[in-house]
């Protein structure tokens, strides 16, 4: 293997590594997310646990800025409700996202070490 070759093959290694190191750190991004998303889901799961718990005579109040406004308890319930089911899809969309880039991780992981190999044999034969 000659010069060039050498330096072709180690800037293609380099390209994936780099590849590599960009989705990790978009991984994180997406964990991240991901554990903000699981904990919303859970408080409004608990609301709407809390919520079910009220009768009709109950009243209940949503806090807009500094005020509390009566609200009523159906509408509040259909409101976690909608928030539940929209945090839902939002959490399946990063797990869906987190995959699609641990795959694509595992491609630059298999790139680089056929890379190396690559390299250490041409190191071998000089």
């Amino acid at each position: 293997m000659d010069k060039n070759s050498a330096a072709a093959l180690y800037k293609k290694m380099q390209t994936e590594v780099e590849a590599y190191q960009g989705l990790q750190k978009s991984c994180v991004k997406v964990v991240k997310q991901r554990a903000m998303l699981e904990s919303q889901l859970n408080e409004n799961k608990c609301v709407l646990d809390e919520l079910n718990l009220l009768g009709a005579d109950n009243k209940v109040y949503k806090l807009f800025g500094p005020v509390l406004v009566k609200q009523e308890l159906e509408d509040s319930r259909q409101n976690v409700g909608k928030r539940i089911e929209y945090i839902s899809k939002e959490l399946n969309s990063s797990n869906n996202t987190l995959e699609s880039m641990e795959k694509d991780m595992h491609k630059h992981r298999e790139a680089v070490s056929k890379y190396q190999q690559q390299w250490q044999v041409a190191a071998a034969m000089k």
